[in-house]
């Protein structure tokens, strides 16, 4: 089979899943944004993992769905899992407890927030992992542009986890407040309603792997979900040394479900 790769580097989790493939008789194409081109080119490959969320990839994701070309994951899903506002409504229609938000600009937000609202987080409506978050502890800090619209969740004190999932698999840590992935985690043995989360938003979308960060509020006890992802490099899974593997097979038996 020939599978298409589309990712912003060819290193890491993506040369992992290239070897494998190419061990296993599968000839196997990377697309970069150097050279990848939105065109009939594409059509050469039976296959297409896309590996990252950028908007060109996400476009070239959605070119080959309208032309019947299996794609692993959806971009679709891709995409809502991107956009900040789409992420935290799809959190939502999920029943997750996610933190209260505030969206608007800065100059329609701020006159109406109390001290007690700060801190907040200033989120990039497009993007994942930590990539321009800021602190906002007070009115002082908010950006000079205040016709921007930016998206703003409540800060939550409280443990942060990374949690990961591969099919069934699950891998929790507690992690740094707003550390990206490839951050110091310590593991830990997840608790059921962790579990639970992890499934429900697995289910919801039909994923085969994937990420949530999580913040237990230490107020509460409550667990409130802060971000998504649907393609991690999976930079501490600790469970085993041969996830990329498990990956790659979970898409090969999707792409036959597609195949019928």
């Amino acid at each position: 089979m020939r599978i298409g790769i589309l990712s912003k580097r060819e290193t890491g989790l993506v040369e992992e899943l290239s070897n494998f493939f190419m061990e296993n008789g599968h000839k196997i194409s990377i697309y970069t944004s150097e050279n990848l081109k939105v065109n009939s080119s594409l059509f050469d490959n039976d296959l297409y993992i896309l590996k990252s969320k950028q908007l060109l990839f996400l476009y070239a994701g959605y070119f080959l769905q309208l032309n019947n070309i299996p794609i692993i994951p959806d971009p679709t899903i891709s995409y809502i899992h991107k956009h900040r506002v789409e992420t935290y409504f799809s959190m939502k229609k999920c029943g997750l407890n996610t933190p209260q938000i505030y969206m608007g600009t800065p100059r329609s937000i701020k006159k109406d927030l109390k001290a007690s609202d700060y801190p907040l987080i200033v989120k990039p409506l497009m993007g994942s992992g930590s990539k321009g978050i800021k602190i906002i502890k007070s009115s002082k800090d908010f950006e000079n542009d205040l016709n921007k619209i930016l998206y703003f969740e409540k800060f939550i004190k409280g443990i942060h986890y990374l949690a990961y999932f591969i099919g069934d698999k699950i891998c929790v840590g507690e992690k740094q407040p707003l550390a990206n992935e490839h951050g110091k985690i310590k593991v830990i043995e997840p608790e059921k309603d962790i579990k639970n989360v992890l499934k429900i938003w697995r289910n919801a979308y039909n994923l085969l792997f994937g990420h949530l960060d999580m913040i237990r509020e230490t107020k509460s006890n409550k667990l409130l979900v802060v971000d998504t992802g649907t393609f991690p490099e999976f930079s501490n899974w600790k469970l085993d040394n041969d996830y990329g593997t498990e990956i790659c097979n979970l898409i090969l038996k999707r792409y036959e479900e597609i195949k019928g």
